[in-house]
């Protein structure tokens, strides 16, 4: 039997290592007895006034109130949508339906910055409303680990910028930004600050103010359930009082901020996928097992591989400092003039899941555009592959997935020869 939070029983074989949890997690067991039962005894509408229908509400309320502890936000001022994605377009697209109150006037088309290491949902996004004229962008300065350069931020954020887009964590190389500095440049002009949150909740603490009375990371931040083993069909928005957000979807539901029948079995999940990271968060040495894991599976690959050429890109250059500060879960090797994708084929083969940079992005046989970003070389960045544990994962699995990673590797090289 599992152990207690840990998954539930896959039809995969036992064998499987899963190390693409930047992707998707497993639900934890509880998540998914919680939404089975939700379907078999809560299917009602939300919305409806009967007797079922308001026992439906009152679980969903109940998971509201468990999503807003883990972020220690008021409940009234979480949003549910059917995703990271949807989260985000709400975020973004709602910021700039709103006339800023903030003097100088806002200029037509308004302008929003950004960075060009943001995950397609923004990036695409923004690039598709500057090309229908709605924006002008401007981008903040990355260095080579992905960080944001402070110099940039006073040239970029300037008197009149309507939104800032920056997130917390790169979901390819689990870099970490500055949300602080950022946060405060963006107060000491007026501008909007959204966060893409969905690296970063449930794997560390998060704390957006409104309980513990401390300043808040941003104006805006968005995240999704199924990133720390909550159930897929859930995204979440947390806006900070004073902060509008128009609806995209219109409808009654969600205090008018979503309309559309709630996903209440998905939701309920994700309240107890929200009260099982909150109690993993709590103590530290379960994010420092997993940091040790992370850093045993990078020594291992590059022992086991030292005749050959690989780049760590967790790393500014080859022999510099690690990146200041990195999720604790996430390693992103380049293996010199191979592709990912054959890698990828390789390592599935062996039972070894992987990915390619963004899990959305699989299929594409360009080099990531977020590791070119941060200047990492063509013929590295084509072979690049990110591996992303989860508070599940185990010794036995990384030192196997190390074994696999370089066998798979050598044989893929003599291929080429």
């Amino acid at each position: 039997m599992p152990s207690s939070g840990s998954p539930a029983s896959s039809p995969y074989p036992s064998t499987l290592i899963y190390l693409d949890n930047n992707a998707t997690t497993q639900p934890a067991e509880q998540v998914v007895e919680a939404v089975a039962q939700a379907m078999r005894t809560r299917w009602a509408n939300p919305s409806s006034i009967h007797r079922a229908g308001q026992d439906a509400r009152h679980a969903v309320e109940l998971a509201r109130a468990s999503v807003a502890a883990l972020i220690g936000a008021n409940p009234k001022n979480i949003t549910f949508t059917s995703g990271g994605t949807e989260s985000i377009d709400l975020a973004v697209r709602g910021v700039l339906s709103t006339p800023s109150t903030h003097s100088p006037p806002q200029p037509t088309p308004v302008r929003v910055v950004s960075t060009r290491i943001e995950h397609a949902a923004v990036r695409e996004l923004l690039v598709s409303l500057e090309k229908q004229g709605a924006v002008t962008l401007g981008f903040l300065d990355t260095d080579g680990w992905g960080c944001v350069k402070a110099e940039s931020l006073e040239r970029e954020i300037t008197p009149g910028t309507r939104l800032v887009s920056v997130q917390w964590a790169n979901n390819e190389t689990g870099t970490v930004q500055e949300i602080g500095a950022i946060a405060a440049r963006c107060r000491a002009v007026g501008a909007v600050f959204h966060c893409d949150g969905t690296q970063w909740v449930g794997k560390n603490d998060t704390d957006v103010g409104e309980v513990s009375g401390s300043p808040p990371p941003c104006d805006i931040l968005t995240f999704s359930a199924h990133k720390w083993h909550g159930p897929k069909g859930v995204g979440i928005v947390w806006a900070r009082p004073g902060v509008r957000l128009p609806p995209r979807i219109h409808g009654t539901q969600e205090k008018g901020r979503r309309g559309g029948t709630e996903n209440a079995e998905g939701i309920i999940g994700a309240g107890v996928a929200a009260q099982l990271a909150a109690g993993w968060l709590a103590d530290a040495a379960g994010r420092e097992r997993g940091r040790e894991l992370c850093d045993r599976f990078n020594t291992r690959v590059f022992a086991g591989l030292g005749d050959m050429q690989l780049r760590d890109n967790t790393v500014a250059a080859a022999g510099a400092a690690p990146c200041p500060a990195r999720l604790w879960n996430t390693t992103n090797i380049g293996f010199h003039r191979l592709e990912a994708e054959a890698l990828l084929m390789a390592f599935s083969e062996q039972g070894l899941c992987a990915s390619a940079g963004a899990a959305c992005s699989s299929g594409s046989l360009d080099p990531s555009p977020v590791l070119l970003a941060m200047g990492v070389p063509a013929e590295f960045a084509h072979g690049s592959v990110r591996f992303s544990l989860s508070r599940y994962s185990t010794r036995e699995e990384i030192d196997r997935a190390a074994e696999i990673v370089i066998a798979c590797v050598r044989k893929v090289r003599r291929s080429m020869a």
